[in-house]
């Protein structure tokens, strides 16, 4: 079952002309009327009983009716309920004889909502809960093992649109019975400031923890549990998806959409109320126990109305409505600035590589061919003495792996250590040429 389109209801709606006028002892006589039907277990009324209920609740409520205008009366309110869909009547005798009358449902729930006490408490929403949890344990527990259409529309579909919705929507009547009554305590406070100022901050106090803690019960309840309500349901809704149950699927999804609003109540609830809660005790701290006796509020309330002296006023700042709308010009949006495109690297410029060990290698070679005797020669004669220390020492280790590559060595068991420029001393090699002249 899919939600209806607003845009289609609301316009259905007006369509019709619906509308409920309803007066207290429109009221009173409902409230009559349901109240016999559940102690007689009667379903329907007879004319005589309608008369007979409307003339008690006439003289209960001492409204002014003599005997023979009441049962010109009861007729007139019989029909104003039956034209707004309160009453019906459920015989098919027409008008032949007297017919017999039952409440509707939109009878029985504006009724219910002023006699039923449905407010949320922590042992109602445990039971509730509980029974739900039972609920989508035994449609999980089905869904295993359905094997047939109708077994997925008997045992899944129907229990998810029929138990699944009553229990849901028996949390959320009570969700919403308890806003009805952190709207009584409100009033509740103000009516205990307004009549003993100073002396009912203890009560106001008391009033605002015991509706904070119990809150924070409701919450958590209803955390614990709605963890476990959307693991079942998603878990029947995976099965549905798997064995290409549309119908399941769909009322699957719409019990997570109502556990989920049943769930986001309690977080809701809790914030509003928390505003409101530290509100109240500012208020308290600030205005209550600073002006116990209330001199300051008095005084301020005679200087506003001139009183005490000199009057005062309170100005506030309230710009004229537009009387006449004008059209707007729409004018081109303005390009966006922007940074003139500059490059980000330089180029480039073409030279030419030069390879390190190539111009060594040539050094050496000169140096050798030059008729350098050994290592420390090679090494002071390609070294200059321009370059700095530790550009010499680095190139040292270099030389000697370069001469052992381009020309044979003697290596002799004890080689010295000679100087090869300053402050640097190799172990000394001797070049084969220098040894044997």
């Amino acid at each position: 079952m899919s939600a209806p389109d607003p845009r289609t209801l609301v316009t259905s709606l007006h369509r019709r002309g619906v509308a409920l006028e309803l007066q207290t002892i429109d009221l009173c006589f409902l409230a009559a009327l349901h109240v016999r039907a559940e102690r007689s277990g009667e379903p329907s009324f007879q004319e005589e009983q309608l008369l007979d209920v409307f003339d008690q609740v006439v003289a209960l409520t001492k409204e002014s009716a003599n005997e023979r205008g009441a049962k010109k009366r009861a007729t007139h309110v019989v029909r104003r309920l039956r034209e707004q869909k309160l009453l019906v009547r459920v015989d098919g005798a027409g008008v032949t004889r007297s017919g017999e009358y039952a409440l509707t449902r939109l009878a029985t729930g504006i009724i219910g909502f002023y006699l039923e006490d449905e407010a949320l408490t922590r042992e109602s929403l445990d039971v509730l809960a509980g029974t739900l949890t039972a609920c989508l344990e035994g449609i999980r527990d089905a869904v295993r093992t359905a094997d047939s259409p109708d077994t997925w529309r008997t045992q899944v579909v129907g229990p998810l649109r029929v138990t699944i919705f009553e229990l849901a929507g028996g949390i959320e009547r009570r969700q919403r019975g308890f806003d009805l009554q952190q709207e009584s305590f409100q009033r509740e406070i103000a009516a205990l400031l307004a009549a003993d100022w100073f002396g009912a901050v203890e009560r106001c106090t008391k009033l605002l923890d015991t509706t904070s803690a119990m809150l924070h019960e409701l919450n958590d309840i209803l955390l614990r549990h709605g963890h476990r309500f959307g693991e079942l349901l998603q878990e029947i809704l995976e099965c549905a998806a798997d064995a290409e149950q549309e119908e399941a699927e769909r009322a699957a999804r719409e019990a997570i959409e109502q556990v989920d609003r049943v769930e986001a109540w309690g977080s809701a609830r809790q914030r509003a109320w928390s505003d409101y809660h530290e509100w109240v005790h500012r208020y308290l701290r600030d205005v209550v126990r600073l002006d116990p006796s209330r001199t300051l509020v008095h005084r301020l309330r005679e200087q506003l109305a001139g009183r005490g002296g000199k009057r005062y006023a309170l100005t506030v700042a309230n710009a004229p409505a537009i009387r006449v709308l004008r059209p707007t010009a729409v004018s081109a949006p303005s390009p966006p600035v922007r940074s003139p495109k500059k490059e980000r690297e330089p180029k480039l410029a073409a030279e030419v590589s030069v390879d390190p060990d190539a111009e060594l290698k040539t050094s050496i070679g000169a140096a050798i061919a030059a008729g350098a005797h050994g290592l420390a020669d090679v090494t002071a004669r390609v070294c200059g003495a321009d370059a700095d220390r530790d550009a010499r020492y680095r190139a040292a280790g270099k030389i000697a792996q370069l001469v052992s590559d381009m020309t044979p060595v003697i290596v002799t068991a004890e080689r010295p250590w000679l100087p090869a420029g300053d402050g640097i001393i190799v172990e000394e090699w001797t070049l084969p040429d220098q040894e044997k002249a």
